[in-house]
């Protein structure tokens, strides 16, 4: 979930959000010791307390705050089904730990869509299900597969997945493009002159980005593991993913080009690729004014963020109906 983009887009329809968040500034504080004491599947409950909080006894949200939140509970839709349908695959064959793994990040996303659905109310946007999502990204055979295997060319919308290696590639990607996400909301949270509420909501979110990442690295590591038994990928992102990890929509020849989880945003100034060795508020090589001797060790010292418009662009690629009055991420 992009907690920053969320809050971000918020405060531009409702410019008193943090007023709201401020007036409750005991909660922010109990919130992130909360996030020191429990596992991260209990994380995505006391986020949403940020918005009941705000907006829970409010008699209306304003439509901005319903679509920004809509979309949230769409992306945690489109992961949770992701990862159940996965755990209910035989054909993966997933090892007991491979299991528990994954038992517990759909648990996270199953908290997600609780706690969304919970502060939207009425406003929340349909409840969705497994046939609403096509992980092969045939978009429901409209255009050519992405990923075969991960439900078929038959009945995409329903079928199981059968390659282990494919549905771990692409949980990597889903959980970094959330990592770059949340990086890329980050300075919306630290404007000049912030109240400590407003520092407070920052502190929270980072929180829940290094439990992310987290997550991220417990992936790759199942990917180097079992069959494959390789040395790649590494356990955090390097500036060239492609030969371990193709960026998702660039997986097929139906998918935009420009797009994926590792790829820049837009505007490029503010969203970089992963390879950019260019850091700091007045832009510098890290290459030249350190002892790293090559791009690939300059460029992984540094993550960089994306922007909410290329997330949404890459998760349409996997909604069975992207399009119309009923289609998802528009």
């Amino acid at each position: 979930m992009d907690l920053f983009q969320i809050i971000d887009d918020i405060s531009k329809v409702d410019p008193e959000v943090y007023d709201r968040f401020d007036s409750r500034r005991a909660a922010f504080r109990n919130f992130l010791g909360f996030g020191k004491k429990v596992s991260a599947a209990a994380l995505p409950l006391a986020v949403s307390t940020l918005f009941n909080k705000a907006y829970g006894q409010s008699a209306a949200l304003p439509q901005a705050v319903i679509d920004t939140l809509n979309l949230a509970l769409q992306l945690e839709y489109l992961e949770y089904f992701y990862y159940d349908t996965a755990l209910s695959s035989s054909g993966l064959n997933l090892t007991a730990e491979e299991t528990r793994a994954f038992q517990i990040i759909r648990n996270d996303e199953q908290l997600h869509i609780n706690t969304l659905r919970s502060t939207l109310g009425s406003n929340a946007f349909r409840v969705l299900t497994r046939a609403d999502f096509d992980y092969t990204g045939s978009q429901n055979k409209t255009r050519g597969a992405l990923f075969p295997a991960l439900g078929g060319t038959s009945t995409p919308t329903s079928g199981q997945f059968t390659d282990k290696a494919v549905f771990l590639t692409v949980a990597q990607n889903f959980v970094d493009t959330g990592v770059r996400a949340y990086k890329g909301g980050a300075p919306n949270l630290n404007p000049p002159n912030a109240s400590t509420a407003v520092k407070d909501i920052l502190e929270a979110a980072l929180n829940i980005h290094s439990v992310e990442a987290r997550h991220s690295s417990r992936i790759r590591s199942l990917r180097r593991g079992g069959v494959q038994s390789t040395a790649l990928p590494k356990s955090w992102i390097t500036p060239d993913e492609t030969p371990a990890t193709p960026p998702l929509p660039n997986g097929g020849t139906q998918a935009p080009n420009a797009v994926g989880p590792y790829n820049a945003g837009n505007p490029l100034a503010n969203y970089p690729p992963e390879s950019n060795v260019m850091q700091g508020v007045t832009p510098v090589n890290v290459q030249t004014v350190t002892t790293v001797a090559s791009s690939t060790a300059g460029a992984e010292a540094f993550d960089e963020p994306l922007d909410a418009a290329t997330v949404k662009a890459i998760a349409k690629n996997f909604a069975a109906v992207p399009t119309g009055t009923t289609g998802l991420f528009n």
